[in-house]
């Protein structure tokens, strides 16, 4: 018990302690300083200082970096390590319908290398100015033309300074006669749009392709369904990302982000709107009839107005069961002037009036139920039944709710090969930020899955490779953690010796059974297993005790009186039962002994 006692004293002070140093936490925010000298005892200061010269960190592994080389074929790769924009496209174009301070493509791309990088010496195209129009764009080494074989894009992006509202993705540009790069802007034609895109709280991640109509030969874009996944991570953590888009010959497409699939599906089932029209359409010459009934329900003709219906009875009435409690006061008014007002030194009557002292609650109402004069309350009023209205009934003239026929649609097709799209032949970026270095790399455009992955290794894979191993480790996080807020040490004490002391108040709680080698070495048998019970529930009171005491009395007299009555037993057989019946009586005093110590029986010669 004193132990069970020491280790809840122990744990009550560990947690007062842990409260008053998480106050003073609180407390201190301002000058970010945590003292806790009052707070904890030594052993624990000791503990820290001891942690804190012994807490230097291991030197982080060095991952060495090496521009990532495409393992197959490809239409584009691009990894800036070569610290130029060769090959890139600057547009001098202007937006139209924009005024022209703002209309030009003015932002600036530089390459950089990444800040606070882990791996020197890998670069990418960093969008370096905020609310500017940025347009850059490079040609592909083929266009690519969709037949047989999927399409792979893949690229990274690194919102350092985090996004306010801007986007990240790339264009896509068609393959056409007109195609000048010097000259991209919004409107010039791209067949996909793919990357991350937020403004406000609304993050999202586009997909979208230019679908051309068979019949009319216009485009007309189709988005694909929201992501089910939650993105905003991908735009706040400071982290690069790998996103990756596959769209496969069967129509079917998939999205990734750092190799994750967050949406997936297909072009003729998931896109918005549908990319074939439906077969039939509402005929927009159709008019609804002047006699088309659409009401269910009418009011019914024939019911008339009951004689007794009162529609100018009140709704409430008063309570004329009420009475006035006793103790209002009716000559008091509910406020009154404060007494302690005083009149403002600059009060000017001839400009602001005579002055009189403000209101406030009459003190005398205070104790009692009331002031001022008594009205009865007011409840409803069970004659109250408001305006009379016929009530409803089926409508037997109801057509129901009328819809226009339908026609065959004469803008029908059916196009079961969406994936065949119009061949590209350069990729660009054209966005507006309002936050700066926006940071891309390694770029590829590809038809295998093994080599975008192979890329994404060598690339991406490194990167996380090296902020994987320049972040401390959990016992790290938890050291820096305490550093930073004191009482933190408290609460591991607290989490490490709250099971110790669960094992202990477990162990120890149980209660010790007798031995059997405690017993006397003599024949008197030993107590079977109820009077084991019995003696592990001798706690329930002294009553019961009592009552078997007296029972065994009862079995030592009704014992002495079988012996005086067998008399002509033979001398030998009476030695053999006083034998007996010792022995009987030297079991039941060692029971009654282990009950009750205080009425121990003398053991009969």
């Amino acid at each position: 018990m004193e132990l069970k006692w020491l280790l809840y004293v122990t744990l009550l002070a560990l947690g007062t302690l842990a409260v008053r140093a998480h106050d003073m936490d609180d407390d201190n925010d301002v000058d970010d300083v945590v003292d806790i000298e009052d707070d904890l005892d030594d052993g624990i200061e000791d503990v820290e200082e001891s942690k804190s010269e012994t807490s230097t960190p291991p030197p982080t592994p060095k991952v060495t970096y090496r521009a990532p080389v495409p393992t197959g074929e490809v239409y584009f790769a691009e990894t800036f390590d070569k610290g130029t924009l060769d090959g890139w496209i600057l547009s001098k174009a202007k937006k139209d319908d924009t005024d022209d301070e703002i209309a030009k493509y003015d932002g600036k791309w530089e390459v950089q290398d990444m800040k606070d990088t882990k791996l020197p010496g890998d670069r990418g195209l960093v969008l370096v100015t905020r609310a500017k129009h940025h347009a850059i764009s490079s040609k592909l080494s083929k266009p690519f033309v969709f037949d047989t074989k999927p399409l792979i894009v893949q690229y990274e992006v690194n919102f350092q300074n985090g996004i306010e509202c801007g986007g990240a993705y790339v264009k896509l540009l068609s393959k056409t006669p007109e195609l000048n790069l010097d000259q991209f802007h919004d409107k010039t034609p791209y067949t996909i749009m793919f990357g991350p895109d937020k403004c406000g709280e609304d993050y999202k991640l586009h997909f979208i392709f230019r679908h051309k109509n068979p019949k009319t030969g216009k485009y007309e874009e189709k988005h694909a369904k929201r992501p089910d996944a939650d993105l905003k991570t991908y735009f706040t953590d400071k982290k690069t990302h790998l996103y990756t888009l596959v769209l496969n010959p069967d129509n079917s497409f998939e999205i990734l982000v750092d190799q994750t699939i967050v949406n997936s599906g297909n072009l003729l089932n998931d896109m918005s709107p549908p990319v074939n029209p439906p077969r039939e359409i509402e005929d927009p010459n159709d008019q609804k009839p002047e006699d088309w009934d659409e009401r269910p329900k009418i009011p019914d003709p024939d019911a008339v107005k009951p004689d007794d219906w009162d529609e100018d009875a009140p709704a409430k009435v008063p309570d004329e069961n009420a009475v006035k409690p006793e103790g209002w006061l009716d000559d008091e008014p509910e406020y009154v002037a404060d007494p302690d007002a005083e009149k403002p030194e600059d009060w000017d009557e001839d400009m602001d009036g005579e002055w009189e002292a403000p209101q406030i609650a009459n003190p005398k109402c205070e104790s009692a139920p009331g002031c001022g004069t008594w009205q009865r309350p007011m409840i409803d009023n069970p004659n109250y039944k408001g305006k009379w209205k016929p009530p409803m009934i089926d409508n037997v003239n109801y057509q129901g709710i009328w819809k226009p026929r339908k026609i065959p649609n004469p803008d029908f097709f059916e196009d079961l090969e969406p994936f065949k799209m119009t061949p590209f032949s350069a990729v660009g970026l054209e966005l507006w930020s309002m936050t700066s270095d926006i940071f891309f790399d390694n770029f590829i455009i590809c038809t295998e899955r093994a080599v975008a992955d192979d890329w994404a290794s060598d690339g991406w894979g490194l990167k996380k490779a090296a902020d994987g191993a320049a972040e401390p480790g959990v016992v790290g996080q938890m050291m820096a953690a305490a550093e930073e807020r004191p009482w933190l040490w408290v609460v591991y004490i607290l989490t490490v010796a709250l099971p110790v002391f669960l094992v202990v108040l477990f162990c120890c709680s149980g209660k010790k059974q007798p031995n059997a080698a405690e017993y006397k070495k003599t024949d008197a048998p030993q107590p079977d297993v109820m009077n084991e019970e019995k003696e592990e529930e001798k706690d329930k009171g002294d009553k019961e005790e009592e009552e078997e005491e007296e029972t065994n009395e009862e079995k030592l007299e009704e014992k002495q009186k079988s012996d005086a009555d067998i008399g002509s037993a033979s001398q030998e057989e009476e030695e053999e039962e006083e034998e007996e019946e010792d022995r009987k009586h030297a079991s039941e005093e060692e029971e009654t002994v282990n009950r009750s110590p205080r009425n121990r029986k003398p053991r009969k010669d």
